[in-house]
């Protein structure tokens, strides 16, 4: 069965829609085409050239990196840095390159997820909620298509709230219409005034679900015209959004919690705040850079915060209300190549998928 790079970019953006990404990120695919056939697959972390020489010497023509090759835009190739020749190289080889970021790190079946399961969380939600993932649709029915056009928005994916599926509030009244000379009604004549007994569905949808909602909508309504109205909510999705809070099965002390986040996510070493002797349950977290989620750690009463990159003054932030851990960037988003695998080897079973052997992390550490 022959599988294109399209393919494979629509089952991963519906793993990590792109609607999800940082407005600064450079997802998608950055080199390629999405019509070429795919043999093999490389994932990574990082895209450097010794990456690439690796997706050579395994015959992968498609490239999956979490990190984006190219950040901005460019206005020449010349080979000056590694981005470049590498880009270059892609282009002589007739590889793709596809990238998947933070809409990966926003997605509830994600980074965090991930990390989540290893930790062994439960009452999990996002740290930081992301806006505007929420849309509702309103439309009219004729009474005895109400079953056929709900049930179709239901498997288009409206109507699912958290822990809930198939969610809608209905009512009837009564619709009227005058179709012109040109028109062809469903019910009565037309240039004749009618009114009709119909159905008001309301359904709320995750935004990036728009498109499929509207074609299933589209293709069960009876009308010429489909009456239909679409809003932007300000309702909060819990499981989109960056970074994670939930809870540890147990409590621990907070030396305790330390050894077991080191095992459990196999670091070799941790940088933290003065240890304040609190016991450890609720932990947040943000997966890369996350400095910026202290404060807000701090107001979800989370007993620890854990992310990377942090700067000598940050570890002052804690002022004695939480545990701040870097674990460093590399080593809280390593875990992306098997998450993308275990899910790539699922979806396409004849395709060999490779994690890459090559240790990307630019940092070194001297003991």
């Amino acid at each position: 069965m022959e599988v294109l790079v399209r393919d494979i970019a629509e089952e991963l953006e519906n793993l990590a829609p792109r609607e999800y990404a940082e407005s600064y990120d450079n997802i998608g695919l950055i080199v390629g085409s999405y019509f070429q056939k795919v043999k093999k697959i490389l994932i990574t972390l990082d895209l450097t050239e010794d990456v690439f020489s690796e997706s050579i010497h395994k015959n992968c023509n498609l490239i999956i990196s979490f990190h984006p090759v190219l950040f901005k835009s460019i206005k020449s190739l010349t080979g000056n840095t590694f981005s470049e020749r590498v880009v270059i190289s892609a282009l002589k080889n007739d590889i793709s390159i596809y990238v998947i970021h933070t809409n990966l790190d926003a997605s509830w079946q994600g980074t965090h997820s991930y990390i989540s399961k290893l930790l062994q969380l439960n009452r999990e939600k996002s740290l930081f909620p992301k806006n505007g993932t929420i849309k509702k649709l309103t439309t009219y029915v004729p009474i005895s298509y109400s079953d056929k056009v709900r049930n179709s928005l239901f498997n288009a994916g409206a109507g699912k709230i958290s822990n809930y599926s198939r969610c809608s509030y209905n009512f009837d009244g009564f619709g009227s219409f005058m179709g012109n000379e040109k028109s062809k009604p469903f019910f009565g004549k037309k240039e004749h005034f009618h009114m009709e007994k119909e159905t008001c569905i309301n359904v709320v949808f995750s935004s990036h679900k728009l498109n499929l909602i509207k074609e299933a909508l589209f293709k069960s309504h009876p009308y010429e015209e489909v009456p239909y109205e679409i809003y932007n909510i300000e309702n909060i999705n819990p499981y989109i959004g960056i970074g994670i809070i939930g809870f540890l099965i147990e409590e621990m002390n907070e030396y305790d919690f330390l050894l077991y986040l080191r095992n459990r996510m196999n670091l070799l070493c941790i940088r933290h705040s003065i240890l304040i002797g609190k016991k450890i349950k609720k932990i947040a977290m943000i997966a890369g850079s996350g400095s910026f989620g202290i404060e807000k750690a701090i107001k979800e009463k989370a007993h620890v915060f854990i992310s990377s990159d942090f700067k000598y003054h940050d570890f002052f932030k804690s002022e004695k209300k939480i545990l701040i851990v870097d674990i460093g960037h590399y080593e809280s988003e390593k875990f992306n190549k098997n998450l993308l695998k275990s899910f790539l080897d699922k979806k396409f079973t004849h395709i060999p998928v490779y994690e890459s052997e090559i240790h990307t992390n630019p940092v070194k550490y001297f003991y």
